[in-house]
């Protein structure tokens, strides 16, 4: 456990990790909240978006800050889970060599793991990727290969859908969060995405983020300390556990959405484990507004992000899903009292 006086310490450089990364990609200060929240409740991300609007800028200025070890893999309809354990190929003497994949070159050491373009992989790779997730270790060449430190940032294209395979719910309830990027609308910061110089050159761009700054390995033993030290009140769990209830039947608490039968609308609402996660992203929330407790405020400003993945709609409303999801996270919130 960490004394008062780091946790101070780590908060400062929480805040300084995520100005700098704002200073890499602009508009997206929502977004880089959510990552840094993530980063310290030590929780997987997945990212959603259309195409270039800065998702693999963001993830490589993470990683960039974070320090440690970093992979990444780019998922392909032919990539095969033992693409991620090893390769093959034929070294200067023409014999047959065996060397470790991105998950296991590394060693104990990798820290960050970027999944470009997740839905292009099999369903068979998912599911390796999801033991990896769960349980921070691999097996391969009959023996365990542990991760300690290993937090997986997956993208996604919300635009092309060729050649692609949608995760599975179990799959998605291993993320943390999903985080939605757009395309900034403001004519300011698309002036300066296009005339600006400084970010037309990302490798440059990114090299500009103090990195090693974060102590990677020391994260998982801040995280406990966070976890332990903010307190929550027992009308606020009250409200987390009706929020919970409202995921699982939004008409027990008089939700309703315009042209839905709101029996009819949800497969499934949010599971265990990802109220687990709300809470957990909640108290990093309180934690980086200098709070030792959590407020209502809190848990609302991570409930959508947290949530949303987690809501499986009834596939006589998939046409609209994109629509029906946000404003039934929106309508709980609404609805359902704040202490």
């Amino acid at each position: 456990m960490m004394t008062d006086a780091e946790l101070i310490q780590w908060r400062a450089n929480a805040l300084r990790f995520e100005q700098q990364i704002n200073q890499c990609v602009l508009g997206l200060q929502t977004a880089v909240r959510q990552i840094v929240i993530a980063v310290f409740a030590r929780g997987h991300v997945l990212l959603e978006g259309q195409v270039g609007v800065g998702k693999t800028t963001l993830l490589r200025a993470v990683a960039q800050g974070l320090g440690g070890n970093f992979e990444r893999i780019e998922g392909t309809i032919d990539l095969m889970p033992a693409d991620l354990i090893y390769y093959t190929y034929l070294d200067e003497n023409g014999r047959p060599r065996v060397d470790p994949g991105p998950l296991l070159k590394q060693g104990e050491r990798l820290s960050t793991f970027f999944f470009n373009e997740i839905n292009r992989a099999r369903p068979q790779v998912h599911s390796l990727l999801l033991r990896a997730m769960a349980e921070r270790s691999v097996n391969a060449f009959n023996r365990d290969y542990a991760m300690p430190h290993f937090q997986v940032f997956a993208d996604r294209n919300r635009v092309e859908k060729e050649e692609t395979f949608e995760l599975p719910a179990a799959a998605k309830d291993r993320f943390m969060m999903e985080i939605r990027i757009d395309r900034p609308d403001d004519d300011a910061l698309l002036d300066q995405l296009m005339f600006d110089p400084r970010f037309h050159d990302t490798d440059r761009l990114i090299a500009g983020v103090e990195s090693g700054g974060m102590a990677y390995e020391r994260l998982n033993d801040l995280a406990e300390t966070v976890q332990n030290k903010i307190q929550t009140s027992p009308k606020l769990r009250q409200y987390a556990l009706d929020l919970w209830k409202a995921t699982q039947n939004p008409g027990q608490y008089s939700i309703q959405l315009a042209d839905v039968d709101m029996n009819q609308l949800l497969l499934s609402g949010a599971s265990p484990r990802g109220m687990s996660y709300l809470i957990r992203a909640a108290k990093i929330r309180a934690w980086l507004e200098g709070r030792d407790y959590v407020l209502p405020e809190d848990i609302q400003a991570v409930f959508a992000v947290c949530t949303q993945h987690r809501l499986f709609i009834n596939p006589v409303y998939g046409y609209r899903k994109e629509q029906l999801v946000p404003q039934l996270a929106a309508a709980i919130l609404q609805q359902v009292a704040a202490p």
